[in-house]
């Protein structure tokens, strides 16, 4: 793995090597890699904490010039396209319902149900996990398993633009309806967001379940019960409201993760 990072690093700092036949295969290996969940992108630490491969995000980007543009026919269906689809469903003891599309090169580890839905490249999801209709897994991120991303959920990717981390779900969380988390954001495990709250990496994650408020910024601390809000702010035109996230409890440790979400959405009336 060392000499296949070490030719990667090499191509990125000079991209004509990737003519080179023995560093294409490099590339490709790379995301056939990927494809099978023997490399991530992102991957969690024993501390609790998680390391970004770069490398390997750098491999899936280079991949894209050398693919070309190819017709692929799935039925009456018809894609133009330099990525694959991912197949071999029943081998891999994955649900998906049309029109779920998952890109090769993504994981989908064994129990995933996908609903009509999308998983970009790179991207890793856990066994258990549930992406529910019009939701949409961005290049390179990392869904952990019993996860529910509901429908219309979008989790950004790290392509378009090249970002430096990947969004990260971890295990036992529940997004809901039309939720956006992007820029890198991690949500730790057993979070329930309610619908419509939106996570970019500037957004205010605010804490307001105990005397005073505590605001984090690029991750929600686990087990928090987060509902969309909004603080005042000045600016030179007058005071505004801008969009933040309130936190407004925790969800209760316990071994069964689905009597502890309805207890959660029960408890804070969270719409999801």
């Amino acid at each position: 793995m060392s000499t296949l990072q070490q030719t990667i690093e090499q191509a990125w700092e000079d991209r004509s090597l990737l003519a080179q036949p023995a560093v294409k295969d490099a590339v490709f290996q790379v995301i056939e890699l990927l494809d099978k969940g023997e490399l991530r992108v992102a991957e969690p630490t024993a501390d609790g904490n998680w390391k970004v491969n770069d490398w390997v995000k750098k491999g899936v980007v280079m991949y894209f010039p050398l693919r070309q543009m190819e017709t692929i026919e799935v039925g009456p269906f018809e894609f133009h396209d330099k990525i694959p689809l991912k197949k071999s469903y029943a081998a891999l003891g994955v649900r998906v319902v049309p029109h779920a599309i998952a890109r090769y090169g993504s994981f989908l580890e064994k129990g995933v149900i996908l609903m009509p839905s999308y998983v970009n490249i790179g991207a890793w999801v856990g066994s258990g996990t549930m992406v529910d209709t019009w939701a949409t897994v961005g290049s390179c991120a990392q869904i952990g398993r019993n996860v529910h991303l509901s429908g219309g959920v979008g989790i950004g990717g790290v392509l378009e633009p090249l970002q430096a981390a990947p969004t990260i779900i971890e295990d036992d969380c529940f997004i809901g309806s039309r939720c956006i988390v992007v820029e890198g954001v991690r949500i730790e495990k057993e979070c329930v967001l309610g619908a419509n709250v939106v996570l970019t990496n500037s957004t205010h994650i605010i804490d307001v379940s105990g005397p005073e408020p505590i605001t984090y910024r690029g991750r929600v601390p686990a087990r928090s019960v987060v509902i969309p809000g909004s603080y005042t702010k000045e600016f030179p035109a007058g005071t505004y409201q801008v969009p933040c996230a309130l936190i407004i409890g925790q969800r209760k440790e316990s071994t069964d993760k689905k009597v502890s979400l309805n207890d959660a959405l029960r408890d804070y009336s969270v719409a999801v």
